[in-house]
Parts: structure tokens; sequence; C-alpha cells
């Protein structure tokens, strides 16, 4: 009787503990991708738990944090908050469209409700889980001409040649103002993307 007892409690316990909810934070290696990475991410931004959203970036995005937060006198935990993104502003997890991904690279379209647009935000593979790539992107190493341009650009492109324009094409891979804190979008000193980032293919 005491078995099946103990049989029963260890049940419940597995059963509450897959039933918790939220999305984990943790990665699987070998089982990732570039949609479960955004889905930690938000996950880390709405728990506001800055380090669970410092293991959703690259290290050259955590190394883009830190020069930015140097150079803007800004605390670093401002320019993680919000996980380098407006799509994070959404109160409840925002539509994901057009995965690509080359290689090591990916491109993942996230609805950014706040602006009323699609962002193409840029991920990297690093040891088996992918983790966004915004500091890769400034740094040059991430190559948006590798993974493609989003569906949304792809669209705008189309409707202008189609002589339905002027559509306004978005930046191809890089997030809206990358949700800094004001002080550091206002500040002029804030590196920009390589002239590759912001030009159409």
């Amino acid at each position: 009787m005491q078995r099946i007892i103990l049989a029963f409690f260890g049940l419940l316990l597995i059963a509450l503990a897959l039933n918790c909810g939220g999305t984990s934070t943790t990665a699987v290696p070998g089982n990732d991708t570039p949609t479960e990475a955004y889905k930690r991410l938000f996950a880390a931004v709405k728990a506001k738990d800055i380090e669970a959203i410092k293991k959703q970036m690259s290290a050259k995005s955590i190394e883009f944090a830190s020069m930015a937060a140097a150079r803007n006198k800004t605390p670093i935990e401002k320019v993680f908050e919000n996980g380098y993104t407006g799509t994070t502003f959404s109160p409840t997890l925002p539509e994901l469209r057009d995965e690509r991904i080359a290689g090591d690279e990916a491109g993942l379209e996230v609805w950014n409700s706040k602006d009323s647009r699609w962002e193409d935000l840029p991920f990297v593979k690093e040891d088996g889980v992918w983790k966004l790539a915004v500091g890769d992107l400034f740094a040059g190493t991430y190559k948006p001409e590798d993974v493609g341009h989003g569906r949304a650009f792809r669209e705008a492109e189309a409707a202008n040649a189609a002589g339905k324009g002027p559509v306004q094409a978005p930046g191809s891979n890089v997030p809206a103002n990358f949700s800094l804190p004001p002080s550091a979008v206002a500040n002029a000193n804030v590196p920009q993307p390589p002239p590759a980032a912001n030009k159409g293919k």
C-alpha cells in the first residue's frame, strides 16, 4: 500500500512539473529552433529576469550591451530589459512567422504590436542553441544576405515591382530601435549597424 501511495505522489509531482505555466528559459541543444529561442526570450522579459534574458543573447550581443551601457552611462539591466526588441512590449506572445535558417544564422519575423509592423530578428547558433544576434549584426559577423529577407520585406518589394507602391520595405534583420532605453537611443554615440545591415538585398 505504501508503494502505491508513493507511486501516486511521484506521478502527481511529475504531472505538476509538466503543467507549470510559462515557457522554459532553458534550451535543449540539438533540439532548438529560432522560434523556441524567441519564446524563451519573451518569457524571460515578461518575468523581468535579466539573467535569463542574457542567456538568450549571443556573446556579441552581451558585449554590445556592455558597450552601450558604458557609452550612455546606463545600467546594463536597462539595456537588456526589453530583450533588444519592441516585440516584447506585447502582453501576450506575439505572432511568429517566416523562420529562415542558413547554417548557424537565422531570421524570424515577429509582430511588433506597438509599432504595427513585422520585425525581422537575427539569430545565431552558439553551442547548439539559438540566441538573439543583435550584437552580431552590429559587429558585421551576422550576414542578413545569407538568411534572406523576411516575408514583409519581400511583400513590400513585390508590391513596388507590381506598381502598387510605393510601399516602404522594413529594414532587414534590424529590430526597431533595439528597444534601448530612451537615453541610449537619443545619444548619437550609440553604434549603428554596418551599412550592409541597412540595405535591401
